[in-house]
């Protein structure tokens, strides 16, 4: 991987940027407001499990196939696995939020003349949005796959920093001790057949649609 690939990763994988990522805690907030979430500990536990039974099973495999319908200009494909990654967002802060942050990640990659993103068509989630730049600049498949799942990574654990609240070593701690999910769960992504990939996750539906009437909230997510 070149340098440069390496930076516009870095780049466009930032939670920092104004797509807004920070902003969503994607039901934590709702798991911190009913006591599931309490400490470093509690708190571990969710990201993991969020990851090892969510986003390894659905998010990480979709954007996969995503990248490689990209690379070989399948857009037959890209619009079917795009479809179905709106299609899975089951309550309607998870759609706002991918929405959202795909048109901004959309727009901000038009603006600086990375890719024309004006086929993607209105409505643009945001794995959409990311393997759509990742093929514009040649970075890549197995090292934006790992960016992306860090990417989430990351921000769940700054959720837990900020609203348990955690000190910043122990959320350092955190996301260091996550590092071998989330390489199972890349590597799970690249291997996993479409029979076999599942959003299935009523728990957090759940939560995500009580965190629409909560009081009080951080998040917009």
């Amino acid at each position: 991987m070149n340098a440069a690939a390496l930076l516009h990763l870095l780049q466009f994988a930032s939670p920092a940027l104004p797509i807004g990522g920070y902003s969503y805690s994607q039901g934590l907030e709702s798991a911190l407001e009913a006591g599931l979430v309490h400490d470093a500990a509690s708190g571990r536990a969710w990201i993991a499990r969020y990851l090892d039974e969510v986003v390894a099973n659905w998010d990480a495999p979709l954007f996969w196939r995503l990248l490689k319908a990209f690379e070989a200009r399948d857009d037959a494909s890209v619009a079917l696995w795009s479809e179905r990654f709106l299609a899975s967002r089951d309550s309607a802060e998870f759609r706002a939020e991918t929405i959202q942050m795909g048109f901004s990640l959309s727009k901000l990659v038009a603006e600086l003349g990375v890719a024309d993103v004006d086929a993607l068509g209105s409505e643009v989630g945001l794995p959409t949005a990311f393997a759509c730049a990742v093929d514009a600049l040649a970075i890549p498949h197995q090292e934006a796959l790992l960016a992306m799942l860090f990417a989430w990574v990351e921000n769940q654990v700054l959720v837990c920093v900020k609203s348990v609240p955690l000190g910043q070593v122990a959320g350092q701690r955190m996301l260091l001790s996550l590092r071998p999910e989330i390489e199972q769960a890349a590597q799970r992504a690249q291997t996993m057949g479409d029979d076999a990939m599942s959003n299935w996750s009523p728990g957090l539906s759940i939560l995500s649609m009580r965190h629409e009437v909560q009081h009080g909230r951080l998040y917009r997510s």
